[in-house]
């Protein structure tokens, strides 16, 4: 596989496991379940070009212009990201043969992102600590990020019906 196919294929594999992400939370937002705000992670991304990293509570910080484009900008670009740094550990032989434990085990280990530095910068503390319900907020981050893993895995055997 060439280069440009290679970088294709990863830019889909990261586009397709964020879709399959966003099918489930557009599934909770039908069913009045809580679910991400893009919008504030635009606004987290915005404050950086300003200089501010760090927030007490991001929702209380001043919005930023167009933070809800700027925020599924940088939805997206994470999962190209994600799909990028999980093929440069697996190799490109997982994408010609695609298994699902590596996907999905990647799809945990990118918790840590949001868990360590994502949450507490945006005033949450880590593991979503100072949130009123901490416990609830993880579950809902590793689900989140499980079906991020297996969103690789499947986009992968999409891959693999066009090849």
């Amino acid at each position: 596989m060439n280069t440009a196919e290679l970088l294709f294929q990863i830019l889909c594999l990261g586009v397709g496991a964020t879709l399959i992400l966003d099918m489930w939370l557009l599934l909770l937002k039908r069913l009045k379940l809580p679910s991400l705000n893009f919008a504030l992670l635009g606004r987290w991304i915005g404050w950086m070009f300003r200089g501010k990293f760090i927030h007490t509570s991001i929702a209380q910080s001043p919005a930023i212009h167009r933070e809800y484009a700027l925020g599924w900008i940088a939805h997206y670009s994470v999962g190209i990201l994600f799909a990028f740094s999980f093929v440069l550990i697996v190799g490109d032989v997982w994408l010609r043969q695609p298994q699902f434990f590596p996907a999905f085990n990647f799809g945990l280990i990118t918790i840590l992102i949001p868990f360590l530095i994502m949450q507490p910068a945006m005033g949450a503390g880590f593991a979503s600590a100072k949130t009123s319900k901490p416990l609830m907020n993880c579950l809902r981050s590793l689900i989140n990020h499980s079906l991020f893993g297996c969103g690789l895995y499947l986009t992968a055997q999409l891959l693999q019906r066009f090849q």
